[in-house]
């Protein structure tokens, strides 16, 4: 099959092109600004074409391009490719958004990456420090046929686990529930706190403790707490672990926090990130 990669000099376009490049994909490469060429040239060796001649043929086209041009990218190329084509955008903001152009002879397919997992089986040193994944560590992703025949899946599918690779495990999930995870589950909830638990350490260095102590002990109990909530192991807090959660959690959490999942406020965060 013929792959046209649009977006494929820029950051994600990069990670993705490495992976196809020594695939068994017929790959046609995209890049509109001349920086993101030369990288592209530079870190894989290979040249781009224009957009119409990548899109001649292809039965998919992966859109690495940014959550807020994918509407206007995909405007744009729509019109141009074969009945039939898979669609491919990389994250679900854009398509749960609406982005999308309405066109109902292509399948539009989204993949996202869940990164490699803190706990892991991981040993080789290019494994262990691959944090986003793609490149050496594996990881699951998941997976949603947003519109086409039900055997563009594997189609789909099978492209997700080559640009993604090495892979853990793969999940198929709906377009609604890839938003719940991100930006809600991901983003929203355990990025905002994270960037709290730094901002906690950040604190406690200002009053007083060395700032390598403090890490130390914030990244140690991370570890241990992490694998006891999360049933990495079988074990339990102690009474005054417990008791801390029971004090904090009114001071840190809203008591109606979890509405966040509603899907009024995700389409809200939705609309705001694209």
């Amino acid at each position: 099959m013929k792959i046209a990669l649009v977006g494929a000099g820029g950051k994600m376009g990069a990670r993705l092109a490495a992976n196809l490049v020594g695939s068994d994909y017929d790959v046609a490469y995209v890049e509109v600004s001349e920086a993101g060429r030369a990288r592209l040239k530079d870190l894989v060796g290979v040249d781009c074409v224009p957009l119409g001649e990548a899109l001649a043929g292809a039965g998919a086209v992966v859109l690495a391009v940014p959550d807020t041009a994918i509407g206007k990218v995909a405007s744009g190329l729509a019109p141009k490719v074969d009945p039939g084509t898979i669609v491919i955008a990389l994250d679900a903001a854009a398509p749960y958004a609406g982005h999308l152009p309405e066109r109902a002879d292509i399948t539009y397919f989204v993949t996202h990456p869940c990164h490699p997992p803190i706990f892991n089986d991981e040993v080789e040193m290019k494994a262990k420090t691959d944090y986003f994944g793609g490149i050496a560590a594996k990881q699951a992703i998941v997976n949603a046929l947003m519109q086409g025949p039900e055997e563009h899946y594997s189609v789909g599918e099978d492209i997700a686990k080559t640009i993604w690779q090495p892979i853990l495990r793969s999940h198929r999930v709906t377009v609604d529930q890839m938003a719940m995870l991100e930006p809600g589950l991901s983003e929203t909830v355990c990025a905002t706190l994270l960037v709290a638990m730094k901002s906690a350490q950040d604190e406690v260095v200002r009053r007083g403790v060395d700032k390598t102590c403090a890490r130390d002990f914030l990244l140690g109990h991370l570890n241990i707490l992490a694998a006891v909530v999360m049933e990495e192991i079988d074990g339990v807090f102690s009474d005054a672990c417990n008791k801390a959660i029971e004090n904090g959690t009114p001071r840190i959490l809203r008591d109606d926090w979890l509405g966040l999942f509603e899907p009024a406020e995700i389409a809200e965060s939705i609309r705001r990130i694209t």
